[in-house]
């Protein structure tokens, strides 16, 4: 009889040629309990002579993994803001062995507990972006055990799940200071984020303080929803101009609401920054190359994705203490002010 071609090979046939089970195979191959010596040569003899190689998919689900990371969003939107974060995504999960499964679930119904495409069934640990996931269901894994890192988000209830965010509350505060104490502004709107966005939130609260702490009023009527989109924020500063607008700069929740805001003036003949000054946040890939060039906020944008899957996979691989170890369950990242002409300064 021919041997047997190593491709057709299956764990039966090395079951049989050692004179154990299947079983006895799958503890050998996994190492998951202990052996008796002359078993465990007696299997390897016959996976030599048989040139029997496990398939690793099958492995995985002997061990209950997938190599799978996935990640939820809410919607896949912010043109600006995305690219860079799933570049720190990929190269995280590039470097830790995971593949990556991505799902939206923009249109799932928020007042159950949903089955979501991407989760325990197929993947190892959840990356959560925002508010992709209602609070009851990230309660939920959180109790199941499930490993999980929020990312631009903090847990629900304090708990210890890791999550990475930015000092966005400093940036913001940082960027308003410059324009009332190096420009003298006084009068600056503030185009708003989301309103259930954390993010956004810590930067309306750096305006407010800001504001505040230089004996400056808020004025409710310079607040308006820029929606971390450039039609929203363009529509909002037209409908602005055309109530006969009058501020001495416009400070936009990120750089996307930004471009909007500058797009509307020059489509209404207003000169930036001769007339009205604009300022963004982030620090996106087009901030530098726009008319004119964007002062804003850099955030570390592809470094949160890297370092969020960075806790993830070390979350996954200590699954025994999940969560118990987690005294600092936070990545703070930094913000640096970036200025460019847009604000009134000299390029």
């Amino acid at each position: 009889m021919p041997p047997i071609r190593s491709s057709h090979v299956t764990i039966r046939d090395v079951a049989k040629k050692a004179g154990v089970s299947v079983a006895t195979v799958s503890r050998v191959l996994n190492k998951i309990d202990p052996i008796a010596p002359e078993t465990q040569a007696r299997v390897q003899e016959a996976i030599a002579e048989l040139r029997f190689v496990p398939r690793a998919a099958a492995q995985n689900l002997s061990k209950n993994r997938t190599n799978v990371i996935g990640l939820l969003f809410p919607e896949i939107g912010w043109d600006n803001f995305f690219p860079p974060m799933l570049r720190g995504i990929e190269s995280g999960c590039y470097e830790s062995g995971f593949d990556l499964l991505i799902h939206s679930t923009h249109h799932a119904k928020s007042e159950t507990l949903l089955r979501h495409p991407v989760g325990e069934q197929n993947t190892d640990g959840l990356l959560v972006f925002t508010n992709a996931l209602a609070d009851a269901e990230i309660l939920q894994l959180y109790h199941k055990g499930f490993p999980l890192v929020l990312l631009h988000r903090s847990p629900p209830q304090s708990l210890p799940i890791p999550h990475v965010v930015f000092k966005n509350k400093a940036g913001a505060r940082k960027m308003m200071d410059h324009l009332i104490e190096v420009h003298g502004y006084q009068r600056i709107a503030f185009l708003a984020g989301p309103e259930d966005n954390e993010d956004a939130y810590w930067r309306g609260q750096g305006y407010r303080e800001s504001l505040t702490a230089h004996g400056l009023p808020v004025d409710p009527n310079l607040i308006r929803l820029g929606g971390f989109d450039d039609q929203i924020a363009c529509q909002t500063v037209l409908d602005w101009l055309s109530d006969g607008f009058e501020a001495d700069a416009i400070f936009a929740c990120d750089d996307d609401s930004a471009y909007g805001a500058i797009r509307a003036l020059h489509q209404s003949g207003v000169q930036v920054p001769e007339r009205i000054p604009v300022v963004g946040f982030d620090d996106s890939p087009l901030s530098s190359l726009f008319t004119p060039p964007l002062t804003t906020i850099r955030a570390p944008i592809e470094d949160a994705g890297y370092q969020a899957v960075q806790m993830l996979a070390q979350l996954i691989r200590s699954r025994k203490e999940l969560y118990s170890d987690q005294s600092e369950p936070e990545i703070l990242l930094h913000t640096e002010l970036v200025v460019r002409r847009s604000c009134g300064c000299s390029p």
